[in-house]
């Protein structure tokens, strides 16, 4: 350790700081998991008082000592334990601190939390040479033989690290080396001779890659300097080799794959000549002297497609001359291909997280809570279409495709270095993710967590996280048993009164666990394994935690899976409607999101509703809503409040909490999840009649009808309900009509979506019935009652009943209902009647019954062979399909020959049944249909008779 951070470290140009480097964190985090460890490890050891302390400025105050191993007095903390001179093994006096044994820095990391690595550098940054102060200057004792021996092994590790980045730029041997020069002695290249002697052999250097450096001796100090290879090394140290290298654009080719890099020294610089002296511990034979061409010669010049190619290096190359070469390759070679790379689309909506047209992404990446979010079971097993990889990809890609390269073959320690490594990355950005799934890196992070070690699972977790936004990425993980692999990371006791060190490590691993799940959880399949596996107790006890880092996780787990009615109903059972409600008054609005997306997703069911009231949550979401500012949180907890509101008791809650009136101020400048559920939320407010009022008294109206407008269906489907329901109110209805809200509902029936169809029908109805003149209204429409009638022709059930009720409200106006007759209404009402489905036969029976007021229509649908459908609609359980076809087989009646069908059909036992309804409506109309058939029986008799 003490070689290591006098030499192999890097420090700022006044060399009075560690440099923020990619080295110095590899290196400071092998320390960093060795120290903290080490009490563990080697409880001996650690026991064993330092020679000298280890003294630095510290971060930590007296209130972060918080073990019963220290006593603290005001700023200052002392361990209890004392050395044979009587001095405490830690003392702090903020800002200093002073330690004198590995088991106090052990403890002292742990404490630390996230402040480990900031102690690490601080301590290593004053102690360059720990290893002086820990042994002293003697020799270590027969006691101290253990730890010293284990300090060594450290060592060995660090320094194993510290030539890592320069492996990764390439590696030579003294063979890959031999052939360089070779290249350099052909015909007219600059080279002119090379001489050879014996290389030195160090018999203690490690059999690891080494270093390629170059040292130039004097007087007074030795300057040292690494390079990549031969030519570089020449051309710094000779200007006559730079300027004929660079005039000659030279490159080297043909050079075959090399595995160990050569160390050598430059021992004197000639003008003519270069002397080089091998530190290699393998071979022996390499160059000693080379000399090189004048300038001004001229040689063929390579292709620059070429260079280091046959080298065996191209998985080391330099980012910007790949770049360059792909764009060249990408210029020569237009067609299909090529065009492909130029659509490639790297943009948030190609991730998994995107919707379809109704669902949008919120700036944070969280889903849009209009609806649930998750990708089906057909959509998983689709093949994935990858886009042609770009030609200009950040160098992060790069990177992050050699260090799972690395990955594959390393071992424990390189192992955490190099998902440390990886963390250090913005995995949460595409591309970086695309360069771990593309060089096969899902695979490997799954693996580790049946091979690497306890140290690797965090990390592997974390970086599962980010990569599982990818649907193959969430099936290789479930396919590879890694759903079950991460549910049993959750079983751990996060808010025990005092934790061990390992189940500290416990609780992050679960959290690490619940992030890569809740990617994994996008998959319904996922879902399903997640549930199978336990993941739902887990998840529910995790939920009971303090911890915001172990919450947010675990409740967007949550949130995701409750789109599934499985996961609906066990966070009823669990419990956990309780721990949803009370962390919507947490102080972190991530969180909250989250909270009230949960709620949201489960508020589909009543009985959820029934206990966020009951656990005191409707308030909560009412407040809120001032974070408007916070698009996320607010589209969350509009969700939230309009599932809450389609209970009837919630609703007067929300009106008890003054929510209308902040919900009507939210109807402008907010994006359209927003507004969906904003509107939707109105809508289920509007159900009672005092809300009405509300609405219109504070200006909601006109926003609203403005919003019918609009392109987005979700949004669409809900202002047309909150529309409709606002026209039920008498005083609303000549607002709505001046603002021409009727016929921009009307104008929605011409949409493509059902959906919108249905709901503008059914708003239409109110307005219809609300209106001062109606007919007149309709009638204004050019086209609007052809548009209407031909909707009956469509194939959906529920605006086909929409449909139904609104040409029930316009057949009320005479010049309408002929006109709706010359549409040919009658044949398509009558084609509908063998419809199974209780809603349809309610309102399609009403429309009968209006239908029949004109002309011959009551004739034609007995000749269209609607009678007899519409006596089996009393066999339904529903009263209000009772009433409606009473209504219609009373008017059918009115002609003989639909009498004769209704009594072979035995409508009059049914009728009979329904004349002893307490409905008066459906028993004046029973009476009146069999006071017809039976006249028409009398008739017929006394005709015989006659």
């Amino acid at each position: 350790m003490g070689l290591t951070i006098s030499r192999a470290v890097q420090w700022s140009s006044d060399g009075d700081q560690l440099e923020n480097s990619p080295l110095n964190n590899d290196i400071l985090t092998e320390i960093l998991l060795f120290t903290e460890g080490f009490e563990d490890r080697h409880p001996q050891e650690a026991s064993i008082p330092f020679c000298e302390p280890l003294q630095w400025n510290t971060s930590l105050e007296a209130a972060d000592f918080t073990s019963d191993i220290y006593n603290t007095r005001g700023e200052s903390a002392v361990s209890l334990e004392c050395d044979d001179k009587g001095r405490p093994l830690l003392q702090l006096s903020p800002p200093a601190i002073t330690v004198h044994s590995f088991y106090h820095l052990s403890n002292l990391l742990k404490l630390s939390k996230d402040k480990k690595m900031k102690e690490v550098w601080a301590c290593l940054e004053v102690n360059r040479e720990p290893i002086k102060k820990i042994f002293g200057p003697i020799s270590p004792t027969i006691h101290e033989g253990k730890l010293f021996s284990i300090l060594h092994q450290l060592d060995e590790k660090l320094l194993s690290i510290a030539v890592r980045p320069i492996t990764r730029e390439g590696r030579l041997s003294p063979a890959a080396v031999n052939t360089e020069v070779d290249l350099l002695k052909r015909e007219n290249r600059v080279l002119k001779s090379v001489h050879y002697t014996s290389g030195l052999h160090y018999a203690y250097f490690p059999p690891s890659p080494s270093l390629l450096d170059c040292r130039v001796e004097n007087s007074s100090m030795t300057k040292s300097e690494v390079y990549k290879d031969i030519v570089t090394l020449l051309k710094n140290q000779s200007p006559h080799f730079a300027a004929a290298a660079d005039e000659q654009d030279f490159a080297i080719q043909d050079v075959p794959s090399a595995k160990k890099i050569l160390h050598v020294e430059t021992v004197d610089v000639e003008e003519t000549g270069q002397t080089l002296k091998s530190y290699d511990h393998e071979e022996k034979n390499v160059p000693e002297k080379l000399a090189w061409n004048k300038p001004g010669s001229r040689n063929k010049k390579l292709e620059p497609s070429l260079k280091w190619k046959n080298l065996g290096l191209t998985s080391f190359y330099d980012e910007e001359e790949e770049k360059a070469r792909r764009s060249r390759e990408s210029k020569k070679s237009p067609g299909p291909a090529s065009e492909n790379k130029k659509k490639a689309n790297f943009s948030g909506s190609s991730l998994p997280g995107c919707q379809s047209s109704q669902k949008t992404k919120s700036p944070g990446g969280a889903d849009d809570f209009s609806e649930s979010s998750s990708e089906d079971e057909e959509d998983e097993e689709k093949p994935e279409r990858r886009a042609e990889i770009p030609t200009d990809l950040p160098s992060e890609y790069w990177q992050i495709q050699k260090l799972v390269k690395y990955l594959k073959g390393a071992n424990q320690t390189a192992t955490v270095i190099v998902l440390c490594t990886l963390r250090d990355f913005n995995l949460v950005q595409e591309t970086c993710q695309l360069a771990i799934r593309d060089v096969g890196g899902l695979e490997v992070l799954i693996n580790l967590y049946f091979k690497n070690g306890y140290f690797t699972l965090p990390c592997s977790a974390e970086t599962i996280a980010n990569v599982a936004k990818f649907r193959r990425a969430r099936r290789t993980v479930r396919q590879y048993g890694g759903i079950k692999r991460l549910v049993e990371l959750l079983d751990c006791l996060p808010d025990s009164v005092s934790l061990s060190a390992e189940q500290e490590r416990d609780a992050d691993v679960a959290r690490c666990g619940a992030l890569a799940l809740w990617s994994c959880s996008k998959s319904t399949r996922n879902k399903e394994s997640i549930r199978q596996a336990g993941g739902i107790p887990l998840l529910a006890r995790l939920l009971k935690s303090s911890q915001k880092n172990m919450l947010i996780p675990v409740v967007g787990t949550l949130q995701e899976c409750a789109s599934e009615k499985s996961y609906r109903i066990a966070i009823q059972t669990e419990g956990m409607i309780e721990d949803l409600v009370k962390n919507l008054s947490c102080d972190n609005q991530e969180l909250q999101m989250h909270c009230a997306s949960a709620i949201f997703k489960c508020a589909e069911d009543k009985h959820t509703r029934d206990l966020v009231r009951q656990y005191d949550g409707l308030k909560p979401l009412v407040m809120l809503l001032n974070k408007a500012e916070n698009k996320q949180l607010l589209a969350a907890t509009t969700g939230a409040i309009w599932k809450c509101s389609i209970s009837l008791e919630n609703v007067a809650k929300f009106q008890e909490y003054r929510a209308l009136e902040i919900l009507v101020g939210l109807l402008k400048d907010q994006p359209e999840e927003v507004l969906v559920n904003v509107v939707g939320a109105l809508g289920e407010c509007a159900q009672i009649s005092e809300n009405l009022a509300t609405i219109r008294k504070s200006g909601g109206i006109q926003p609203l009808v403005k919003l019918l407008s609009g392109t987005n269906q979700a949004l669409l489907v809900n202002v047309t309900k909150a529309v409709g329901a606002c026209a039920t109110d008498p005083e609303n209805m000549p607002i709505i009509d001046r603002l021409d809200g009727v016929r921009l509902l009307w104008s929605l029936l011409k949409n493509p979506s059902p959906d919108v169809q249905a709901s503008a029908a059914w708003a239409i109805c109110p307005c219809i019935e609300n209106a001062k003149d109606a007919g007149e209204m309709v009638r204004s429409f050019v086209g609007g009652l052809e548009l209407i009638v031909n909707l009956l022709k469509s194939q959906n059930k529920d605006v086909l009943a929409s449909v139904c009720a609104a040409i029930a409200k316009i057949a009320k106006d005479v010049e309408n209902l002929a006109v709706i007759s010359d549409h040919g209404v009658v044949p398509m009402l009558a084609n509908l009647t063998n419809t199974v489905d209780d809603k349809l036969r309610r309102y399609l029976a009403e429309a009968i019954a209006c239908c029949c007021m004109w002309g011959s229509n009551c004739v034609s649908f007995g000749e269209a062979g609607a009678v007899a459908p519409l006596v089996h609609y009393l066999h339904s359980k529903d009263p209000l399909v009772h009433q409606a076809t009473a209504r219609a087989l009373f008017e059918l009646s009115k002609d003989p020959n639909n009498c004769i069908t209704m009594h072979e059909n035995g409508v009059v036992k049914l009728l009979l049944i329904m004349i002893g309804s307490t409905d008066a409506i459906l028993q004046e109309a029973a009476a009146s249909c069999v006071a017809n058939i039976r006249c028409l029986a009398l008739a017929n008799d006394k005709a015989k008779n006659g």
